[in-house]
């Protein structure tokens, strides 16, 4: 099941570019949750705390704990507003949830093991669908999804119904390929070397051969 991750916030009662610009200069970021039934509720987050916390959320199914005073708020990170030029996060947006409620989220595909079409056949092992989209529960939400690509043949491919998701409905179309082994790609060097022998033959031009006054003056004896 997923991790739950915390970071504590603080209200931030004061709007505008202005103070979200002064925000950001004392270290903090603006941020902002919202969910069913709540308005949304204007925060402030530690810079340095959250780029932390990024380093153990996988994807949009991370649970975040919000400790906002002696408020704990269950959420899952929804959006991450970065500066174009330095990439730094300048307002983050938190979706609140609830433990009966049953939510959507992408949750990432991870491919393991070594397919036995590349270990002896020299096939490439190609990954086409990268997240899986689900409804679940937030307790039921899976870090990750790990499959298992160790008896995959030349031409054999792993598709969404080959997947088994405990306490979860899978949104994504059953008959989507995950993941393939394709076989080599061999190059036609025989082909190339005659298309370039081909090309010298008819860019070539032929040979001159031209008399020398020696050999005009040889076939006048001959007469």
């Amino acid at each position: 099941m997923t991790q739950t991750l915390a970071i504590t916030a603080e209200p931030r009662t004061a709007g505008g570019k202005g103070a979200a610009r002064a925000t950001r200069r004392a270290g903090r970021l603006p941020a902002v949750v919202y969910g069913h039934g709540r308005e949304p509720e204007a925060l402030s987050i530690s810079a340095l705390e959250f780029e932390q916390l990024l380093k153990g959320v996988t994807g949009g199914s991370s649970v975040i704990e919000l400790r906002v005073g002696g408020k704990k708020v269950q959420a899952l990170l929804r959006e991450v507003q970065r500066h174009p030029i330095s990439w730094h996060a300048t307002h983050v947006d938190f979706y609140e949830i609830h433990a009966g409620e049953v939510i959507t989220v992408r949750v990432p595909i991870h491919l393991i093991g070594d397919p036995e079409g590349v270990r002896n056949s020299g096939g490439i092992l190609e990954q086409f669908h990268r997240e899986l989209q689900m409804e679940v529960l937030p307790k039921d939400i899976p870090d990750v999804i790990d499959v298992d690509v160790s008896g995959l043949e030349i031409n054999d491919s792993i598709h969404v119904s080959d997947l088994s998701i405990s306490n979860a409905k899978v949104l994504d179309d059953e008959t989507t390929t995950v993941c393939g082994v394709m076989p080599p790609r061999v190059e036609e060097v025989a082909e190339t070397e005659a298309e370039g022998e081909e090309e010298e033959a008819v860019d070539g031009e032929p040979e001159l051969i031209r008399k020398t006054k020696e050999d005009e003056g040889a076939e006048g004896s001959d007469e």
